[in-house]
């Protein structure tokens, strides 16, 4: 069974810095590309960043250019680097398995993690 646990939220200014991790288990995790959502209040939830198993990164455009996404194959984890953070970027922010071209997300979400950007 898959388990995807984030953590890494927190309150932050206007220009500060936050990175979270997703530790993934009951997969085969090198193998399945992956990615971040975020879902603001009243607001569906939509893709941030994803990475490829080989690599590649794919980014909404609201984040390129601030945010990384990174992934650690040997400890099962998937890391969202996110600089410059704007208000606007207040979210509860998920992992998942990512499928197709869509990044369409395959699997149970976890609880998330909660990111507030403050003025």
């Amino acid at each position: 069974q898959v388990q995807l646990v984030e953590s890494g939220g927190g309150l932050v200014q206007a220009g500060g810095s936050l990175r979270l991790s997703c530790a993934a288990s009951g997969i085969r995790f090198g193998y399945y590309a992956m990615g971040w959502y975020r879902q603001a209040p009243g607001k569906q939830r939509d893709l941030v960043a994803g990475i490829t198993a080989g690599g590649n990164t794919n980014y909404a455009d609201s984040v390129k250019g601030r945010f990384t996404i990174s992934r650690d194959n040997a400890k099962n984890t998937v890391y969202l680097q996110m600089n410059s953070l704007e208000p606007e970027d207040t979210a509860v922010y998920y992992c998942n398995i990512a499928r197709g071209s869509s990044w369409y997300p395959a699997a149970n979400w976890g609880q998330g993690t909660q990111v507030t950007v403050s003025t």
